[in-house]
């Protein structure tokens, strides 16, 4: 069962080494209880449960890879507004096609996210 204090987050997840560092970042704050993560695609798709997930009220960090800031815009269509937003192009990451991610990057951008849940409002 979902602990329902914990920050909600979203992620990007396209096709770029920038947008799958992104997920990946929002799975490590999801695997080690910082958070919990939750569907980006579903709250874009309208998918009625997750939408009302993501209109509940619970803090939320969206963490999108590039200036796209697609978590942050599917938010936006059911009128969320992410009360942290963690752009990773802001923190040195490039936007690469056809690569993957470096696996270095996620724990200290895991921090980061982590202490940007921990500061006060």
């Amino acid at each position: 069962m979902a602990d329902k204090t914990l920050p909600l987050v979203y992620s990007c997840s396209g096709c770029s080494s920038a947008a799958q560092l992104a997920n990946a970042v929002a799975l490590k704050l999801d695997r080690d209880g910082s958070a919990e993560m939750s569907c980006i695609a579903g709250v874009g798709g309208g998918v009625a449960p997750l939408v009302k997930l993501a209109q509940s009220g619970r803090t939320i960090l969206a963490i999108d890879g590039c200036p796209l800031a697609c978590a942050r815009e599917c938010l936006a269509r059911q009128g969320v507004t992410p009360d942290h937003h963690l752009l990773l192009n802001e923190h040195g990451v490039r936007k690469k096609m056809h690569t993957d991610y470096d696996p270095a990057e996620v724990d200290g951008l895991a921090a980061q996210a982590a202490a940007m849940l921990r500061a006060p409002g």
